[in-house]
């Protein structure tokens, strides 16, 4: 079942690249967007028949490839990346909605997106840790590619940027993958968390922190951030939904399967650095965005902030807050990818993303009133206002982390407050005012266009009043991980059950 999620996106780029012919750019779009929902459905199939009370790996796929080497077909999917996969797939698709109907060089960009789905879905599946460093590199060239071609006037420096960083990135990762192979002595890389309990405190220690750097890249995490901003700004809107709204999530995904799992007695020690590195990383992606003049450059710092919750709420420890960091991982994702698909709206009909010339978009005759009240919507979800998403996963890191980290969770409380101060400042001198008459009616939206913001809009009321679909399939497999953790970290985590999930 889990191979057929890496199967469907290969088979449609494989054929959107080699079918013979002139395939128009529209009916190059219906193929893709059909291999996207085929491969949505198959993982909500899998969502479906996934056994909640099971806290190990299910639907386990193994076939031997070149053992000389340690590397095996492994997959198996478990509550940690099960919700992953599941939004990984639903932004693959909303990400080629998001693609104007006259992109250059089509086919290229459209077999791109589908290996990237495949890319991202092989490494939150796989079970060996050779396997996860191949599907994890695989990404870095489809996406230099598509910010190199199809972004925007920096493009060049910001796609040679984000290409050095992330690949960095995946080097440190790669060498404490191979000292733990070494260090256990059998030249297994199959995935085991008791691998790592023979090791001796120092061996854990730098095998940690090589894990920690490699993964803080892509988060990312400062002062590890400068590649995201430029990454970001200049990457066209379907690229950065799925920068955003997934490639990050494999940095958090991979502190908390490598990280935590692996070295839980180490992660205990380190834990109280990793709250400051956290709440510093809120509150400068929150101090920043403030500054920012370009509204697409605002919502990519307002993510570097909202990223900075996952760390700290990993750092308490306690299996509320692990338990929140996932569903921030949720609703990060579905927040930002509405907003920057909104933002490329914006951007194509009035022609700028400046602060200082956009203003009265809410007009209901000559401005862009659907698209104004939607990203109004996004803003007050990424604020964290009650009844959406971002909310209630907010407040259950927020929950989680005060018993461990009371200082860090109140910055980090506080750095929400600054959430709505920027969100303000964007949605006023956009949405508001008087519409400039030089400026007078922009293009109308077309439906086509708003189908992916609804559906995402959707979304977030939908877990924000029902949040237990949010954390359903993940709490198992959380409790479970926390329950490695030592008795000192068991024993705070106590004081947080003070809040039942409904």
């Amino acid at each position: 079942m889990l191979s057929l999620l890496l199967i469907l996106p290969v088979i449609g780029a494989l054929i959107i690249g080699f079918f013979p012919g002139n395939i128009p750019a529209k009916q190059l779009r219906q193929i893709t967007e059909v291999f996207a929902v085929l491969t949505l459905v198959w993982s909500l199939l899998v969502l479906f028949k996934f056994d909640v009370t099971d806290p190990q790996f299910q639907f386990q796929e193994y076939l031997p490839w070149i053992p000389q080497l340690g590397l095996n077909y492994s997959l198996a999917i478990d509550g940690l990346s099960l919700p992953l996969v599941i939004l990984n797939n639903l932004l693959t698709g909303v990400a080629i909605y998001s693609i104007g109907p006259n992109v250059n060089r089509s086919r290229l960009y459209y077999g791109l997106i589908l290996l990237i789905n495949a890319g991202i879905s092989g490494a939150l599946l796989a079970q060996n840790l050779l396997l996860f460093i191949v599907f994890y590199e695989l990404e870095l060239i489809p996406f230099y590619l598509m910010i190199a071609i199809w972004g925007g006037e920096k493009r060049g420096y910001a796609s040679m940027k984000f290409l050095l960083y992330t690949a960095f990135s995946g080097l440190l990762v790669l060498a404490a993958f191979l000292g733990m192979s070494l260090l256990s002595g059998s030249h297994s890389f199959d995935y085991n968390p008791e691998i790592t309990q023979t090791f001796t405190e120092s061996a854990q220690t730098i095998l940690l922190i090589l894990i920690l750097l490699g993964f803080g890249i892509k988060i990312p995490l400062v002062p590890l951030h400068t590649w995201l901003p430029d990454a970001y700004t200049e990457a066209s809107p379907a690229t950065a939904i799925l920068l955003g709204g997934i490639l990050a999530k494999l940095g958090t995904y991979g502190i908390i399967r490598f990280g935590l799992q692996l070295f839980p007695q180490t992660w205990a020690q380190f834990a109280p650095v990793l709250a400051i590195i956290g709440t510093v990383t809120v509150l400068y992606g929150a101090l920043s965005a403030i500054a920012q003049k370009d509204i697409k450059r605002m919502v990519a710092y307002s993510s570097i902030g909202h990223m900075g919750y996952i760390l700290v709420a990993a750092a308490a420890g306690t299996e509320l807050s692990v338990l929140g960091a996932v569903a921030q991982m949720v609703s990060h994702g579905l927040i930002l990818a509405l907003l920057f698909h909104l933002v490329g709206i914006v951007e194509r009909k009035a022609g700028t993303r400046d602060l200082d010339v956009l203003n009265g978009l809410m007009n209901p005759i000559r401005g862009l009133p659907l698209t104004s009240a939607l990203l109004i919507t996004g803003g007050m979800a990424s604020a964290g206002i009650p009844g959406l998403v971002g909310f209630a996963a907010e407040f259950i890191v927020f929950q989680g982390s005060f018993p461990t980290f009371p200082i860090p969770t109140l910055l980090c409380i506080l750095a929400s407050g600054l959430t709505a101060v920027y969100f303000v400042i964007l949605l006023n001198r956009t949405c508001f005012g008087k519409l400039d008459n030089q400026r007078a009616y922009y293009p109308k939206v077309l439906a086509s266009e708003m189908i992916p913001a609804l559906v995402l809009t959707a979304i977030i009321f939908f877990l924000g009043v029902q949040p237990n679909y949010l954390v359903h399939w993940t709490q198992t497999t959380t409790n479970e991980m926390i329950a490695q953790l030592p008795h000192e970290t068991s024993a705070i985590e106590q004081l947080a059950q003070g809040v039942t999930l409904p």
